[in-house]
């Protein structure tokens, strides 16, 4: 780094676990040791909520999403370069040589280091990481922007490109008007899909600005099975793919009921407890599948980036300050974020 770089790094600790409680506190610079860089970050997203309720390490530094340009190498790295602007995954490093890397499988590796999980994330100014899983940053991106495409926008992308989502599907996205959800509605839109936004009358007006097809207040039906009723009466045959992008266990009793013949439901927000509510006899009869994703893989990053650089996804967000974060936590609690909220880190 240049004699003119800071020398102290400011960071978001999770003061008080499992509370919501944070602090921003100063800290030395850390060194890259061999394979690592040293990036500096910008504006970077709110964190996974429940991941920071099931933190138990007082003083943790946060986040698990990401982007910066690079400002200093390791011993041995050659690329990225000084200046290269990179991404930081909710995977921070995986060993890509154990079983589960070798099929794709990099967010489940053996050896993961999970970014704000044990592993110090993204609510700081400067981040040591691994030179090989950084994410190269395609031009034409808002880094504002892209920072939720590092976790969001891959998950939500890779879940419908793992589930054979194609042109024409009706996909149903529950959450529709959140930080993932309005990102699943542009990426299903860039592959053709038509979308059934399921969410709060509040996120109306974001979800059809974003290309929703159909929006679908849930506030506005008492019975699943009327909530069931008005989106087979849109889709006629049921939904070819649901992306669950909520926590609720109600979410996940209700979306079994919105697929049609041979349809799956992705699961990707954490419920409240382990029960899902399904049938298995109504599974077999409608050979229906289920399945959960975590994150892409580094492909699946790319290929993230790339269709946003094309200009066909963008993430809808407020920059708020580093002292915010506990506002933050307490209002993705209540429900009241709408796209994503972004920690200027600056």
């Amino acid at each position: 780094m240049s004699s003119l770089t800071p020398t102290v790094n400011r960071a978001i600790i999770y003061s008080d676990p499992p509370t919501t409680a944070t602090q921003v506190v100063e800290l030395p610079i850390a060194k890259p040791g061999p394979g690592q860089v040293l990036v500096r970050l910008g504006k970077n997203p709110h964190s996974r909520f429940r991941w920071m309720r099931a933190h138990k390490r007082k003083g943790q530094i946060g986040g698990h999403e990401g982007v910066g340009e690079v400002v200093e190498l390791g011993p041995g790295v050659t690329t990225p370069v000084i200046g290269a602007k990179v991404g930081i995954k909710c995977a921070a490093d995986a060993c890509l040589n154990c079983d589960n890397c070798l099929i794709g499988g990099e967010t489940s590796c053996s050896s993961i280091k999970i970014s704000g999980y044990y592993t110090p994330g993204t609510f700081q100014q400067y981040v040591v990481s691994s030179a090989t899983y950084v994410t190269p940053i395609p031009d034409g991106i808002d880094l504002a922007g892209a920072g939720p495409l590092m976790c969001g926008g891959i998950t939500v992308y890779t879940a419908l490109k793992r589930s054979g989502t194609k042109f024409g599907d009706w996909v149903l996205i529950s959450g529709a008007g959140g930080g993932l959800g309005h990102l699943g509605i542009q990426y299903a839109k860039a592959i053709g899909a038509r979308i059934i936004a399921l969410d709060h009358g509040s996120k109306k007006y974001l979800c059809e600005e974003l290309g929703a097809d159909a929006f679908v207040d849930f506030t506005k039906f008492g019975k699943d099975e009327d909530l069931k009723a008005e989106v087979w009466k849109i889709s006629k045959n049921g939904v070819k793919t649901v992306l669950n992008c909520v926590s609720n266990n109600k979410s996940y009793s209700q979306a079994m009921g919105f697929l049609g013949f041979r349809g799956t439901l992705v699961c990707i927000g954490v419920p409240e407890v382990e029960l899902l509510g399904i049938s298995v006899s109504t599974m077999i009869k409608m050979e229906q599948t289920i399945f959960a994703i975590k994150a892409g893989n580094r492909q699946e990053a790319k290929e993230c980036l790339d269709i946003a650089a094309r200009g066909l996804v963008k993430t809808h967000y407020k920059l708020r300050g580093m002292d915010s974060l506990t506002d933050i936590f307490n209002e993705m609690e209540a429900g009241r974020i709408t796209g994503r909220a972004i920690i200027d880190l600056r």
